[in-house]
């Protein structure tokens, strides 16, 4: 298991106005935990109505990275006489407390972003918490190991209850495990804003093929029966069904697109049907449905 965690502040946190009475908290203190770029104008300069835009964007692409306090010298005389600001606009960067960088006068867009990025790296590279956890989440199910990435994506669904991609991840951590009846109760009792979601709809028609398969007949004897009789639809589809089960997933895709090819209206267009459900399970990059989504298109509108 990894431990999450991240250093975003929320956007409101992100920029702020300061001055003579907060800036010890807003800059001093706060520069300890994240740096903080200090921003010195006054409503009648002319370069700071760019500046300070240019800077507030650069913060904000950097989401939570670096924090910025605009400071009115104006009314603010103080701390601008204690950092000898002699000229506006003037910008000081804080990291640990102290006064790490900084420049006069405006600067380009792009030297700013440059400026605002080279700060918020004296912390470090950024934790992407929740993210880097899905990442190795996947990783884990990818490599066979379904408890430990159960146990990931059941983390990052304490962090986020909402977390679509982990509540679709611990669904399928638990198919790994063939505990159907486990990933079935996690799929119950997602909540209602994620249900709709397209991890968990993958999740969802997973567990249906999963249920299929429950039912489905010994691969060899089905096998034997589409051989014994090509003509025989519900054997083909039943066989597909059991190779899905099997995890034999391109061969279950080439059954189904066989038996199309021979009866696309069968028994309501059931092989499309199972298909699509085949193709919604598995991700959309997966060559298994690019080439089988090629395929029966090929059909359909040849």
């Amino acid at each position: 298991m990894i431990e999450l965690g991240g250093t975003d502040a929320p956007a409101t946190d992100l920029i702020k106005d300061g001055g003579d009475a907060t800036f010890m908290e807003d800059v001093v203190e706060a520069s300890k935990e994240v740096p903080v770029i200090v921003d010195f104008w006054a409503p009648w300069c002319g370069p700071c109505k760019t500046l300070g835009p240019a800077l507030e964007e650069a913060v904000k692409k950097l989401g939570g990275r670096v924090r910025m306090v605009k400071v009115d010298v104006d009314q603010n005389q103080a701390v601008a006489g204690q950092l000898r600001v002699q000229s506006i606009p003037t910008v000081y960067a804080f990291f640990n407390g102290q006064p790490v960088d900084g420049f006069q006068g405006a600067l380009p867009p792009s030297e700013v972003e440059a400026f605002v990025t080279k700060i918020a790296d004296l912390a470090g590279e950024p934790d992407n918490g929740l993210d880097d956890a899905m990442d190795a989440a996947e990783a884990m199910l990818a490599e066979g190991e379904a408890a430990d990435a159960a146990e990931t994506f059941a983390a990052i669904l304490e962090e986020d209850g909402n977390h679509a991609g982990a509540a679709g991840g611990l669904i399928r951590s638990y198919l790994a495990m063939d505990d159907l009846e486990q990933a079935e109760a996690v799929l119950n009792g997602v909540p209602a804003e994620i249900h709709d979601a397209a991890e968990v709809e993958a999740a969802r028609a997973a567990v249906d093929l999963a249920k299929q398969a429950q039912d489905a007949g010994p691969v060899a004897e089905l096998r034997a029966a589409v051989d014994a009789d090509e003509g025989n639809h519900q054997a083909r589809f039943d066989y597909a069904v059991a190779l899905q089960g099997a995890g034999e997933t391109e061969a279950a895709v080439d059954q189904l697109l066989d038996l199309f090819r021979r009866d696309r209206e069968w028994n309501d267009g059931a092989a499309k049907s199972q298909l699509f459900m085949i193709f919604d399970a598995l991700k959309p990059t997966d060559p298994v449905v690019l080439n089988g989504r090629r395929k029966l298109s090929s059909m359909i509108f040849a």
